[in-house]
């Protein structure tokens, strides 16, 4: 999508996993855009070469970095004067939306701190996102609601395997009885039958829109 937009301009994929990497190539060659190349490399680090990048983008990555700050600070550096940051980013959660509805059954389990806020969870507020940017060295930053649909899978069973396989789940759930577990699981099954749709299941769910320039 980058690419497409770029015109004359040039993209670069930049992701750890050779697999990813791989797809996106054979994406790119499939629906003929030449004008992208694609690096295995983790973006807190990767030596980026050339006169700056006038445009950096993230599709929900960002939030993974182990030091929020250098990494942030390292992307500016490949930046070109002028250039423009933009990512999306989880918004909190509630008692009372969708998805906390579909997971109910997780709640009385869920009594110790989260792995997720040192990942997933590291951008929720917009305090955090501002006060972590504007320490980089962005300037011009502004955060924006989103609301969409989030996909879960084909179906509600599809759906719990893949809630069931997010790492704060497992940690939460670690020393849970397999009898009480498979409970568990059938009872989110169940609730997410709710958000069965002919495209599989959809919550509703929100997302922040961050930009910001160097």
């Amino acid at each position: 999508m980058a690419a497409r937009k770029a015109g004359n301009g040039h993209a670069l994929g930049i992701d750890l996993s050779e697999p990813q990497r791989e797809r996106a190539r054979r994406d790119a060659a499939a629906e003929g855009i030449a004008n992208i190349a694609f690096e295995r490399g983790d973006a807190q680090v990767h030596p980026f070469d050339g006169p700056g990048f006038d445009v950096v983008i993230s599709r929900g990555g960002v939030m993974f970095f182990a030091d929020l700050v250098a990494a942030f600070e390292h992307l500016r550096e490949a930046m070109a004067p002028g250039g423009r940051l933009a990512f999306v980013g989880p918004q909190p959660g509630d008692a009372g939306n969708a998805y906390a509805r579909a997971t109910a059954a997780l709640t009385p389990y869920l009594r110790e701190p989260s792995p997720a806020a040192r990942g997933m969870g590291s951008l929720l507020a917009p305090e955090r996102i501002t006060d972590v940017l504007t320490a980089a060295g962005f300037r011009d930053i502004e955060i924006s609601p989103v609301n969409a649909d989030m996909g879960f899978g084909a179906d509600a069973r599809d759906a719990t395997d893949f809630v069931f396989s997010m790492a704060p789940i497992r940690h939460t759930l670690r020393s849970v009885d397999a009898d009480v577990l498979a409970g568990l699981r059938d009872q989110v099954r169940d609730a997410l039958g709710e958000f069965e749709t002919p495209l599989g299941v959809r919550i509703p769910g929100g997302v922040w829109v961050v930009t910001a320039g160097r």
